[in-house]
């Protein structure tokens, strides 16, 4: 068994995602299995070097988890022959400049998306990338949630016949940061800075729905911000000048319509952060991060409205639970697998940063169509 070393910049640990799911969850998880085995012989072991502005905070992650290469230049790290991959998950405002270089150092490029503030940025970092001839992937970490497998897993069993609707609910309530501290970083309430709901969320909703459904082909959406002021990580109030709640209309390829909200100012009564319900003409099912429940229609009870009794029997138990029939690993985890994977068995990987700009481009037609109050198809794009 040979093991190779493959070094990883990783830009944007300091922050929550990056951190937990990028650093801890998947790159020092691979490590504590002994590497990724790519099954010719070779043993994949990664080794992160930290990068940011902050030294003290790089270097107090870097103790705390035994890791040697941290730096503050990026530049000086992307001039390094030895470095393999760089990854981002910076706020979205920085990731394009720092991907352009990674793109210029000839570096193979793994990102957090959005991938650019629009689709044009997007598009050229895409064909920056092909250009180079270097292997890109994105981060499109909810179809590898185990109740989306479970999901796709009755999709691809017909369970569902033709699919008519998808009705998706994300989002709790995010403190306003006054009296008790917000969950998110105030970063995400000013347009200014790169925030709002609609270019977080939306390129999430993009991948979930073209990878299970279809493509978008229309967008209609109303973004809203219900909390106009907030408080940041200082105790300052500021002006909250980006939406913080987003309600979207899609249309699918093939027919089906997609309805999704998604707001940080909401309180949650559901099962879980984030919920889709399919229908079909054969069934129907509710999916969430790690639970999928299925009706078929053989097994559909036959309501009858009638607001001067009671209901007599609970909807909800009469909905089937799909079991989970495997291991399911952390999503950001599987991914980060199969994009090494790609760059160094050259396996199968389709997220690429094409992929991403289809988000930005979601994004941003639902941004104008919110603006302009209108229905917005949305076009096929091609490097």
């Amino acid at each position: 068994m040979t093991r190779k070393t493959v070094r990883i910049a990783m830009n944007g640990v300091t922050g929550r995602m990056g951190y937990r799911q990028h650093l801890v969850r998947s790159i020092l998880a691979l490590r504590e299995q002994g590497g990724l085995d790519l099954g010719d012989g070779t043993v994949l072991w990664p080794e992160p070097i930290l990068v940011g502005r902050r030294e003290p905070a790089l270097r107090a992650i870097a103790e705390r988890h035994g890791l040697g290469e941290i730096a503050t230049d990026l530049d000086a790290v992307l001039a390094d022959p030895g470095v393999d991959i760089y990854f981002d998950a910076q706020v979205t405002s920085a990731r394009e400049e720092a991907i352009k270089k990674a793109v210029a150092a000839g570096k193979h490029i793994y990102t957090e998306k959005p991938t650019a503030t629009g689709l044009d940025g997007a598009l050229e970092l895409a064909r920056l990338a092909r250009q180079k001839g270097i292997k890109h992937g994105v981060v499109q970490d909810k179809i590898f949630l185990p109740g989306l497998l479970k999901l796709k897993r009755l999709i691809d069993g017909g369970f569902f016949g033709r699919i008519l609707s998808v009705r998706g609910e994300f989002g709790y309530w995010v403190f306003e940061g006054d009296w008790q501290p917000a969950q998110r970083p105030s970063w995400n309430y000013r347009a200014e800075d790169g925030g709002g709901i609609v270019v977080d969320m939306f390129p999430h909703w993009e991948y979930v729905l073209h990878e299970l459904f279809g493509r978008v082909t229309s967008v209609q959406a109303l973004a809203a911000t219900h909390i106009p002021q907030r408080w940041d990580e200082r105790g300052k109030p500021y002006d909250a000048t980006a939406d913080d709640a987003a309600y979207g209309i899609f249309e699918l390829e093939g027919g089906a319509v997609a309805q999704i909200n998604s707001s940080w100012a909401v309180r949650v009564n559901r099962d879980e952060l984030v919920e889709f319900q399919v229908d079909g003409t054969e069934g129907s099912a509710v999916a969430g991060l790690r639970k999928c429940r299925a009706q078929h229609r053989s097994a559909t009870p036959k309501p009858v409205w009638n607001p001067d009794i009671p209901a007599t029997e609970d909807f909800r138990d009469q909905w089937q639970e799909v079991p989970d029939n495997g291991e399911f690993d952390n999503g950001f985890k599987a991914q980060w697998e199969l994009f090494l994977r790609h760059v160094y068995a050259d396996a199968p990987y389709h997220w690429d940063l094409l992929a991403g700009a289809r988000g930005v481009q979601l994004a941003e037609l639902g941004l104008k169509s919110s603006a302009e109050g209108r229905r917005i198809d949305v076009p096929e794009i091609a490097l």
